[in-house]
């Protein structure tokens, strides 16, 4: 049969591997490119996690699929938002559509997963609390299977946040850097773990697993991995910080050896990134600029936000919903992670809401920080970045800052602060490699968009292409032509959108939404 593995990296970037290969800390990665092809990887706006590998995995951009951030909005007139789900995934994934052409699926540690869909496989999703592992799982005897696994340890699999705090603590005295490294080291050969025994005892046609440590790891420890980006690596401590994330690397890189081994060399190998990463040195505090530009009013309850003490929840990341004046306030960030902006009044008439966020786009442009230096690098509106029928939940503007940096939605007494250490922030460009079957041997190929993923996997595993995805299917670029020649490109209509909202498994309650919020605050998300 024909098999297709893809090894997602959260976050990769060649810009952190490629030294990383020259120097010998990932010599099978620098041997598998040599062996096949790979390039950069062009991401979706916005470059962020559950977006981009919702894209990966359908074809779609997000005005299609429907995922624009962590966070949705109930519905595109309401204020209010809650967590992303696989309930949100208006159109096909990947992993249905390969069961629709007969061909199983594995899907592990994937967002937009959960609650599981029911696939013909097995599904263990990513971004899931401890205490909902169990009934994460599909099929529903699937936890009690990975429990058999003697290296299976569930607490480290899941966000057990006991485990993590332990970990991070902030990471704010660098002796407490190597627990957390050593800490996702161990969560990496978890997941190796689960997808080794689930490859060798029920293999699936196409089998998918991301390693999320690289993306943790460049946000909290990026003056380590790549110092040239900020201060010299000087003193003992620091030095074996930088050891501890290279040999982090070094497990990576032994684990895609292992995973390719496992499979064979009939075996399709994807390895791709939803986006790439580079250096921050400052937040934006976007509502504080839009209220110092007349847009905003805060209520007197944002005076007591910082001594509250407020437990984090979905409730307070929405902070717009009780901390400002919605008599006073035109427009308003509602998250930290999709660098939106809301227009507050929704039913504006379309020459009056183009007007507005015309004036708002061009304000912001020009935002300067305390040395008259411009911050806000691109401004796009909905229709730009977010065009399709899913498109009315997103933000009316969304923002690319210049160092690529995330928003800030809470009061400061300034636009634009700098951060106290250089930390890792996301950018569009991507990796891809692949190696495989009629996969043409040792070539650079030009950038290719996330969006080829889903068509490529479809092809590599001999399963229909539809007609409506984005992406592009596999061309002699990366094939060879007399494979292509033998295998042309199947091609079927239009895969219909899908209406899972009323999916059924478990939602999360406060207690779990709190949880993956101080995971997200850790490591940046959250300002």
């Amino acid at each position: 049969m024909n098999r297709t593995l893809l090894i997602g990296l959260d976050g990769a970037t060649f810009s952190v591997l490629q030294p990383l290969m020259d120097s010998g800390v990932m010599p099978f990665l620098r041997s598998f490119i040599a062996e096949g092809v790979a390039g950069t990887l062009r991401t979706i706006v916005p470059a962020l996690t559950p977006p981009a590998w919702t894209s990966l995995m359908t074809g779609r951009t997000p005005g299609h699929h429907g995922v624009f951030d962590f966070f949705r909005l109930e519905s595109a007139d309401s204020r209010n938002i809650r967590f992303f789900s696989s309930k949100d995934v208006r159109t096909p994934t990947v992993w249905s559509l390969a069961n629709e052409s007969g061909k199983r699926a594995t899907v592990l540690n994937f967002p937009s997963m959960f609650p599981a869909p029911q696939l013909d496989g097995h599904v263990v999703p990513g971004w899931v609390p401890w205490r909902q592992m169990r009934l994460a799982c599909w099929p529903p005897d699937l936890f009690d299977r990975l429990k058999a696994n003697p290296n299976f340890n569930a607490r480290e699999l899941a966000m057990d946040m006991k485990l993590e705090e332990k970990a991070t603590e902030g990471c704010s005295d660098l002796e407490e850097f190597g627990p957390w490294i050593d800490f996702h080291i161990r969560r990496e050969e978890n997941w190796y773990s689960v997808f080794e025994g689930l490859n060798r005892d029920d293999p699936s046609e196409l089998t998918a697993l991301i390693f999320d440590g690289v993306d943790k790891l460049q946000h909290l420890c990026w003056r380590f991995i790549r110092p040239e980006d900020a201060e010299p690596v000087t003193g003992e401590a620091e030095r074996e910080i930088r050891e501890q994330c290279l040999t982090y690397y070094r497990h990576v890189d032994s684990i895609i050896e292992r995973m390719c081994a496992a499979v064979g060399p009939e075996t399709t190998v994807l390895i791709a990134s939803d986006h790439g990463f580079g250096p921050t040195t400052e937040v934006f505090n976007v509502n504080t600029w839009l209220e110092r530009n007349g847009y905003l009013a805060w209520s007197d309850k944002a005076k007591s936000w910082n001594t509250e003490g407020a437990v984090l929840g979905v409730g307070q990341v929405s902070k717009h919903t009780w901390l400002l004046d919605w008599d006073k306030t035109r427009a308003f960030a509602a998250t930290p992670t999709s660098n939106g902006v809301y227009l507050a009044d929704r039913s504006l008439d379309a020459d009056a809401r183009a007007a507005l966020l015309a004036e708002l786009k061009k304000g912001l442009l020009a935002a300067e920080d305390a040395d008259g230096e411009r911050v806000v690098k691109e401004v796009w509106t909905r229709e730009e970045a977010f065009d399709g029928p899913a498109g009315d939940l997103a933000p009316d503007l969304t923002l690319v800052m210049r160092d690529g940096g995330l928003i800030s939605i809470l009061p400061s007494d300034e636009i634009v602060t700098k951060r106290d250490v250089v930390s890792g922030a996301h950018r569009p460009e991507g990796v891809f490699a692949a190696r495989g079957p009629g996969i043409r041997r040792g070539v650079q190929l030009d950038e290719m968009s996330i969006l080829d993923i889903a068509p490529l996997m479809l092809y590599s595993i001999g399963a229909p292409v539809p007609a409506n995805l984005e992406g592009a299917a596999p061309t002699d670029a990366i094939y060879e032509p007399t494979f292509l020649e033998q295998h042309p490109v199947i091609r079927s209509g239009a895969a219909q959108e899908t209406d899972r909202s009323s999916a059924g498994g478990p939602d999360m309650d406060e207690e779990d939404e709190a949880a993956i919020l101080e995971q997200m605050r850790s490591l940046g998300y959250i300002e």
